[in-house]
């Protein structure tokens, strides 16, 4: 789905939350309710900014390919708008 959107997420990896636990942050963001209740503490963010948006799992759509080809491509446009009105909201232009 992020390549339709034209984003090479090939070489993108999972890393542990704890990987950061000495990096100050000034924002974390959320974006599923199992994140937030199971990354509640990051050390290098007690003073960040913590915003959440929980938006549907894709990986629990049902029905036909189609169907959950749709429920990506939903979820992955829902994300992006999100992080476009983030940028716009709080980072310098």
């Amino acid at each position: 789905m992020m390549a339709e959107d034209e984003v090479d997420s090939s070489y993108h990896t999972s890393t542990l939350a704890m990987e950061y636990a000495t990096t100050p942050f000034n924002f974390v963001l959320s974006v599923c309710d199992h994140a937030r209740e199971t990354c509640s503490v990051l050390p290098g963010a007690t003073t960040a900014t913590r915003l959440h948006h929980s938006f549907p799992n894709p990986a629990r759509a049902t029905g036909s390919e189609a169907k959950i080809r749709t429920a990506f491509r939903d979820t992955r446009d829902q994300i992006k708008a999100f992080a476009i009105d983030f940028v716009r909201q709080h980072l310098p232009h």
